[in-house]
């Protein structure tokens, strides 16, 4: 687990092909490497993955297909800049929210506008997650933990304080910039336990407007 609190920007050193797999070897930048060891987590533009090799300059990470195909990490190539984040220890601060490293889909930056001295960006995320964004709830952006200021359809809006535009890679993105989403992961599991035995039946549909309506969450 994560808290989407960067920890630390680095870049891509190496990228190689492995049959439909490939290997990321990551200059760690900021990221303090004295405690890492094999098989950790390090949640790459939050893509949870597992070091495979390190020394104290950076890591590598195997990346498979699924993986490939799911995010935006199939895109990346050598001097490209990531977010960087070791898993949650029990004994931290939770500064964001949970969040597990496993995106749900890949949003895209539709505008980005200054308000005073933060950055306001619109986001358009696949019509299938679009359920789980909701005003002042939480939502992961390449790893980091962001409140939702508005929603219209599947486009939501955030606001990037300077803080978090500086420590982070979000100050650069631009319009169409393709993004990794995660959404919170309250929002999915209370959509399986609305479905309640729903959920158990091969091809079940998801969350309709009639079991919200069963579960007094909207009104007909």
């Amino acid at each position: 687990m994560f808290t989407g609190i960067i920890e630390a920007s680095g870049d891509i050193a190496v990228l190689e092909k492995r049959a439909d797999d490939s290997r990321l070897r990551i200059n760690a930048g900021g990221l303090d490497m004295a405690d890492v060891k094999l098989g950790d987590s390090i949640a790459i533009d939050g893509v949870c993955l597992t070091v495979v090799d390190f020394d104290r300059h950076g890591f590598s990470v195997d990346v498979s297909a699924e993986t490939l195909d799911k995010t935006t990490l199939g895109e990346y190539m050598p001097g490209r800049k990531v977010n960087l984040e070791k898993a949650l220890q029990v004994s931290a601060r939770l500064g964001g929210h949970l969040v597990s490293g496993h995106v749900d889909g890949v949003g895209v930056i539709e505008s980005r506008q200054p308000l005073g001295e933060s950055l306001c960006f619109q986001v358009r995320v696949p019509d299938v997650l679009a359920k789980y964004i909701a005003v002042k709830g939480s939502v992961c952006i390449d790893g980091v933990s962001l409140t939702v200021n508005r929603v219209e359809g599947a486009v939501f809006e955030i606001n990037i304080i300077p803080h978090t535009a500086a420590v982070t890679t979000i100050g650069r993105y631009q319009a169409g910039r393709r993004v990794n989403i995660e959404v919170d992961i309250i929002a999915r599991y209370l959509e399986r336990l609305l479905l309640g035995e729903q959920a158990a039946a091969r091809g079940a549909a998801g969350l309709t407007l009639e079991t919200l309506m069963q579960h007094g969450f909207i009104k007909s």
